[in-house]
């Protein structure tokens, strides 16, 4: 079963969060998918990551190519999990859900900690993932680096 954790942007543009992630992931030999709320913020993801450092290039392609299953990082705006996918993050307050994490190594939800909304979305996408018994962590860049805020659903942990 995966876990999923919470990354609250203060500081971070969600595409170097996305890119971090994802170099991390390809660490692990798990295969990404990006799941956005609308197709226009996957073309929007899409040209962030290509305008990226040359040295830092990040794999990746548009769900609905005829090379998705070639791609370590998939770009999509669609609710169903691309076939082969061990880490899914998402953005713009996508849903995530408690059966699907079940299927992955780890899930990642990365909310702009500046939107009162956002904000306010993935706490409530914590309240019912953690309310499913799954495995959470809540991390949050706002001292300037990462740091573990909260968890639960860890042995022993509430």
């Amino acid at each position: 079963m995966g876990a999923v954790f919470f990354y609250h942007l203060t500081r971070s543009a969600p595409e170097a969060a996305v890119a971090m992630l994802a170099d991390r992931a390809a660490g692990q030999g798990w295969r990404a998918a990006v799941r956005l709320r609308e197709a226009a913020r996957a073309d929007w993801l899409d040209q962030k990551l290509w305008l990226g450092p040359e040295d830092g290039f990040l794999p990746h392609g548009i769900a609905g190519g005829p090379h998705d299953a070639l791609q370590p990082l998939l770009l999509t705006a669609s609710p169903d999990l691309p076939e082969g996918v061990r880490f899914l993050m998402a953005l713009d307050g996508a849903e995530v859900t408690a059966a699907e994490v079940t299927t992955l190594d780890r899930a990642a939800i990365l909310f702009d900690g500046n939107d009162p909304a956002a904000v306010e979305a993935a706490r409530g996408q914590w309240r019912a993932l953690t309310a499913a018994g799954l495995e959470a962590q809540y991390w949050s860049e706002e001292s300037g680096r990462w740091q573990k805020k909260a968890e639960s659903g860890v042995a022993g942990q509430g």
